[in-house]
């Protein structure tokens, strides 16, 4: 008995995962008859975290599908804003995208970051674990079973990372809120409470403070304010946020 051939085409926002030959319509594409149409589209480069849904002869079918000589497969990116059920939106990124946790961070999106390299299966399972969407730019790592949710992060520019995340997941910004050191919650420090941290000349030229309450990371309006203002302000126009009234003090 033959192997099932199937004729299959990618939406374009997938080109980037999708063999040359298998770009701009529909191509054949043979199977074995018994996995899933999730397993194919896998097969082909493109990880399911891309995959918006699949239609199968015009009708949506789940991966679980297993496709059937004849058939005629779309396969349609993912939808944004894109909704991830099941727990609050959090992220988790990898060793690579260091600039883009602490600007998340910076909009008080709550960001996991690995700054060393702890392996893929270790990645793959702390999103599950902490039900953390994955940002990485490792196609492999996106491929890992164990993955609860995930994302491929598409430039190398973190203005442009930071774009894509924002109109991909739409998150709700609290900016100044998170410490872009570990991720915790800042509150508003006296003086007196993080005197300890600072050096002679900060503590003679300023006089607002907030402070992390996981690591104790003092924060104030350094010499880089406003560079980290232009950030937030920027993010909030492009996602049509309003902008908050008064922004915390953040460390230089």
């Amino acid at each position: 008995m033959s192997a099932p051939e199937i004729h299959i085409q990618f939406a374009p926002d997938l080109g980037l995962f999708v063999p040359h030959g298998r770009r701009g319509g529909s191509t054949s594409l043979t199977t074995d008859g018994a996995s899933s149409l999730g397993h194919v589209v896998e097969s082909t480069g493109v990880p399911l975290t891309e995959v918006g849904s699949l239609w199968v002869n015009g009708r949506e079918v789940p991966r679980s599908y297993v496709p059937v000589a004849g058939d005629s497969v779309e396969i349609r990116a993912v939808t944004r804003p894109q909704q991830i059920p099941g727990a609050p939106l959090r992220f988790l990124l990898d060793v690579h995208l260091g600039t883009l946790a602490r600007r998340l961070r910076l909009l008080g999106v709550d960001t996991a970051y690995e700054s060393l390299d702890i392996g893929d299966p270790a990645l793959a399972t702390r999103s599950a674990t902490e039900k953390r969407v994955l940002l990485s730019r490792d196609r492999g790592l996106l491929h890992r079973r164990e993955l609860w949710a995930g994302a491929f992060v598409y430039s190398t520019h973190p203005e442009d990372q930071l774009r894509d995340v924002l109109d991909r997941f739409r998150p709700e910004l609290r900016p100044w809120t998170r410490c872009t050191a570990c991720n915790g919650l800042l509150c508003q420090a006296t003086k007196e409470q993080v005197a300890d941290r600072l050096e002679g000349g900060t503590e003679r030229s300023y006089d607002v403070f907030a402070q992390c309450q996981a690591c104790g990371r003092a924060y104030w309006k350094g010499a880089h304010h406003e560079q980290l203002e232009a950030i937030v302000a920027n993010a909030l126009a492009e996602t049509n946020r309003p902008t908050p009234p008064a922004t915390p003090p953040r460390r230089s």
